[in-house]
């Protein structure tokens, strides 16, 4: 909720909002990278679970479905935005590295997506898809962190259609 009202995580405003020290607050969460990428990726399963729900059919048709819907609820949220505009070092670093967990989650996801999309194979070698799915899915939703102009999902899908399987 302070994330959505301030689009930031202030430590010092939330651990007052929550009546307990700073060090209190960093001890409960290790740092504040580390408290963005739970938020970040908290609002990214639930806009997956959203796009999940929406789309249709089975294969690689779904899964390009799902990542579309995917796509547009990242471009419609706001405080995504202002957070990535105001801080693009720390985006980036949340978003895009091993630095916290939301990458790896996201290569997790993708493969639950595969799955119930009936796109299937070699498990190592799904696995290598869905990490370069997601790759090229951060390079469409996160481009501004990137430094890049926005990115056309229409521009992506080929490329991300020739990442599956049949």
């Amino acid at each position: 909720m302070h994330y959505l009202r301030h689009s930031t995580i202030d430590m010092e405003l939330l651990a007052t909002e929550m009546a307990i020290s700073r060090a209190t607050l960093y001890r409960m969460t290790g740092s504040r990278d580390a408290l963005l990428g739970e938020v970040f990726w908290a609002i990214g399963r639930i806009f997956l679970a959203e796009a999940s729900q929406e789309a249709a059919g089975t294969g690689a048709d779904r899964v390009i479905a799902v990542s579309r819907l995917f796509a547009e609820m990242v471009s419609g949220a706001q405080q995504l935005k202002q957070f990535v505009a105001e801080e693009p070092q720390t985006a980036a670093r949340v978003l895009l590295t091993n630095g916290t967990d939301v990458h790896h989650r996201a290569i997790e996801a993708q493969l639950e997506i595969f799955e119930e999309s009936q796109v299937s194979g070699d498990p190592a070698e799904m696995r290598q898809r869905a990490f370069l799915y997601v790759r090229l899915m951060e390079a469409v939703v996160y481009s501004p962190v990137l430094g890049v102009p926005e990115m056309d999902f229409d521009l992506a899908e080929p490329a991300l259609r020739a990442l599956l399987p049949g």
